[in-house]
Order: C-alpha cells, then sequence, then structure tokens
C-alpha cells in the first residue's frame, strides 16, 4: 500500500512524498509549506482531485495518446 509522508525540509519548511510499497517515492508535493497543516492541506487535495484527473501527455503535438488526455 502507497503511503504518503510528511517531512520537514532542508530549508525548514514542511513536505510531502507519496511513496509505493516497495519504498520507492513516486509523488511529491513541489512546494515547501510553512505548516504542516499546509502539507496536510496538500495530500488532503492529492487525494480528492486524483481520482479523477486525466494523465497528459505533452509529448504528442496532435492526437491523444491510448489512455491519455490531450489538451
Amino acid at each position: 500500500m502507497a503511503t504518503f509522508e510528511i517531512y520537514k525540509r532542508t530549508d525548514n519548511q514542511f513536505g510531502w512524498r507519496l511513496k509505493s510499497a516497495n519504498g520507492q517515492t513516486i509523488g511529491i508535493g513541489g512546494e515547501g509549506f510553512a505548516t504542516k497543516s499546509g502539507a496536510e492541506n496538500g495530500i488532503k487535495a492529492v487525494k480528492r482531485d486524483a481520482p479523477t484527473a486525466p494523465a497528459m501527455d505533452l509529448t504528442q503535438p496532435q492526437a491523444a495518446s491510448p489512455g491519455f488526455a490531450r489538451s
């Protein structure tokens, strides 16, 4: 099972990462958060929005690849 981790970054901000069952990092919050609750809210947003988010293939100049949407 994947797990979200909240940690303290070297710039003293809070960050989060998503780790797979085998321990590999498979997602990170790109920004630092001044508070732990800010990082927790970032995790909540990913949990809320990711189930319906399309995968965008920006490497394809025209038609979408199978299984991926193109904006």
